[in-house]
């Protein structure tokens, strides 16, 4: 082999060139040789899906909660929707009559303690019978979600109708079982508000049983195993293990649960004949039906539904913000 010699340094730029010329991927120039990037669509490519059903959304709630508020601030009773007398602008007049009305006060602490309880109880009720479902066989687990969905896909009125059949003074089964004779369950105030918070537990139990039995079949059973090897009771594997994993699905079906009972309306008006005597069983949504239809002062009634639609959205930010200061993802 001729050639002229190559010096010591000449040696070393040359094996340094090959040894980074083979940490390159074969078939590949220097410039531009990178690995393929995932395709990325433009931000708005989301919201691009979605402006179907958020047009459907807006029309169906948008237009809706802004004549709430618009009506709020009228004075539009029946001589106003009857054209006998013009349409005034109120301001803020009818938010400071219903804050001035000691009657909206007890009906608002009733409806907050109401919808308390409701929400409790069906959480309660709902996570015990889905932790069952995970432990009784096949048939039985059948039978139960079966009978739960029938719960949930009775009618509010019918399934009101029934408990009230059940409950009857004369003709119902449960007042002999029981040994009360003729006991009526809706004659007194907190006797007719459990009679109602125990229909309103039958008819959404189904929901949240359904939900977070789904949820803890995705738990690891290595998990669960783990925990029961340990020594942990069932009661402490629930308290420790599920319900951490399970906040996120516990975060939605208490949401939902607080927006359902906090409105709760069907149940109230048929099982209390209105708001039991002397509106003594009154919550906000039966108060603002009365004072819209039965007294028709339309705009107090738009106020009422105001105010439910804020305390509702205050109680979900605030739900939500608690959550992320914990550090849980939604």
């Amino acid at each position: 082999m001729t050639g002229a010699p190559v010096s010591s340094g000449g040696a070393v730029r040359w094996r340094a060139r090959r040894r980074r010329g083979l940490s390159r991927p074969r078939g590949g120039s220097r410039k531009g040789n990178t690995a393929p990037r995932p395709f990325r669509g433009s931000s708005s490519t989301p919201w691009i899906y979605l402006a179907p059903a958020l047009v459907v959304l807006g029309g169906l709630l948008v237009y809706p909660v802004y004549q709430l508020g618009l009506i709020s601030f009228l004075e539009y009773t029946q001589a106003q929707v009857s054209g006998g007398e013009p349409t005034t602008f109120q301001g803020f007049g009818n938010y400071a009559e219903l804050f001035g009305d000691g009657e909206f006060w007890r009906v608002l602490l009733a409806t907050v303690v109401f919808a308390a309880a409701c929400v409790v109880s069906t959480l309660a009720v709902g996570c015990a019978l889905a932790v069952l479902l995970t432990r009784v066989r096949a048939v039985p687990r059948l039978a139960l979600m079966l009978a739960g969905l029938g719960a949930w896909a009775t009618p509010a009125v019918t399934g009101s109708t029934v408990w009230l059949l059940l409950f009857d003074p004369d003709f119902g089964p449960v007042n002999r079982m029981l040994g009360l004779g003729d006991h009526s369950w809706t004659y007194g105030r907190y006797s007719a508000f459990l009679l109602v918070l125990l229909e309103v537990v039958w008819c959404s139990f189904p929901f949240v049983m359904v939900t977070v039995y789904a949820g803890i079949r995705a738990v690891p059973a290595e998990v669960l195993e783990a925990a029961a090897l340990d020594g942990a009771s069932q009661w402490r594997i629930w308290r420790s293990v599920l319900a951490p994993m399970l906040r996120p699905i516990l975060v939605v079906v208490t949401i939902q649960s607080v927006i359902w009972d906090f409105k709760v309306f069907t149940q109230i008006y048929v099982m209390t004949n209105g708001g039991g005597i002397a509106g003594q069983n009154l919550v906000l949504n039966v108060y603002a039906y009365q004072k819209a239809f039965a007294s028709s002062q339309y705009s107090l009634g738009s106020a009422i539904g105001v105010v439910m639609l804020l305390i509702l959205l205050a109680v979900t930010l605030v739900y939500l913000r608690l959550l992320r200061r914990q550090g849980e993802e939604l």
